[in-house]
């Protein structure tokens, strides 16, 4: 299982069969999949799920493990408007927003760019919010064994605004939290600073 990577090389035996899977809906549906416009969709929208769902051929406690420093910080990191892009797996239609993730470092801290990585591992597979909050939360808690940690995640649901209930201006908030944001004035100071424009 590779820590990271951008997924742009496909498995040309896998891309192949979902490939022919995505022509067989076009062709339940009613469309011709060999007019113009759909003659090299089946393979674009193979190529697009296989991107969309690279994040189980991934491992993040991985890719939180090749960037851990001991350093004596030990107040909160805070990465906040991490941008979120997911599939529901209810209904295989995206859902996107942001995520707020903060740890309190116990020894170690972690490379930045690290944390929005995680996040989109687990992003990128057929997922529901709640459980994408807590795959990130726990593997930041269980890989960095900090002294606190707290994901905040706001997203816009597709399943609900195309089809539906078709509420187009809600928006999901799910959050956790671990030890040191379990006490209300750390989880309060998190919340608030997640808030704010300190630009």
């Amino acid at each position: 299982m590779a820590p990271y990577q951008n997924l742009e090389e496909y498995n040309i035996e896998i891309t192949n069969e979902v490939k022919d899977r995505f022509a067989k809906i076009i062709d339940e549906i009613g469309e011709d999949v060999q007019r113009d416009g759909l003659q090299k969709t089946p393979e674009r929208a193979a190529k697009a799920m296989l991107f969309l769902t690279q994040g189980y051929g991934q491992d993040a406690a991985e890719i939180l493990r090749s960037a851990m420093f001991e350093e004596d910080y030990d107040d909160m990191v805070i990465i906040k408007d991490i941008e979120v892009y997911s599939l529901c797996e209810h209904h295989m239609l995206p859902f996107f927003g942001k995520a707020h993730v903060a740890y309190i470092p116990n020894g170690h801290i972690v490379g930045l760019s690290k944390i929005p990585r995680v996040v989109d591992v687990f992003a990128r597979r057929l997922q529901v919010q709640e459980r994408l909050t807590h795959d990130i939360l726990e593997c930041l808690n269980d890989t960095l064994k900090p002294k606190g940690v707290a994901v905040v995640i706001e997203a816009a649901h597709m399943c609900m605004m195309m089809r539906g209930v078709q509420k187009q201006n809600s928006v999901t908030t799910t959050s956790g939290f671990r030890g040191q944001f379990e006490k209300i004035e750390t989880r309060n100071e998190f919340l608030k600073l997640i808030s704010s424009d300190l630009s």
